[in-house]
């Protein structure tokens, strides 16, 4: 009689082993797709706002009124300054600046690679970075 018991319960559990490995498959590429496109959105993120750092510096170098002690930025000039930096660099943004300040936006689009797998697709960063002129003590 234990033995008839025995054989039921294994037909009943046919399969199961199966799923619950599919299971637990698709549960560590999930979290391998995090590790991985989540590094890939970090560091797109720390490189947009490093582009746009190094573009709005770039604008900021044009500055008059130097010598007073109270530098200005050239609107014009930092405006077309920063934005030669980022056509010559294949950067995507937009600049701005007042006389006191250089503002640039930078952007990008990161596609995902593991978590397309799940339905999320592409996914738009930007950086917004500022600067300003100063003079030493």
């Amino acid at each position: 009689m234990e033995s008839g018991l025995v054989m039921q319960r294994s037909r009943d559990d046919c399969g199961s082993i199966t799923a619950f490995v599919v299971m637990l498959t698709m549960t560590f590429v999930a979290c391998a797709g995090l590790a991985v496109d989540g590094g890939r959105l970090v560091a797109a993120k720390i490189q947009l706002a490093d582009q746009a750092e190094n573009a709005a510096r770039a604008g900021t170098q044009e500055i008059t009124a130097l010598r007073t002690g109270d530098p200005k930025v050239d609107v014009d000039k930092a405006i077309m300054t920063a934005e030669d930096f980022m056509a010559r660099h294949q950067i995507h943004g937009q600049a701005s600046a007042t006389p006191s300040e250089v503002t640039v936006t930078t952007s990008r689009v990161v596609s995902m690679s593991l978590l397309k797998l799940f339905g999320v697709g592409s996914r738009m960063i930007s950086a917004q970075r500022s600067t300003r002129p100063v003079t030493s003590p």
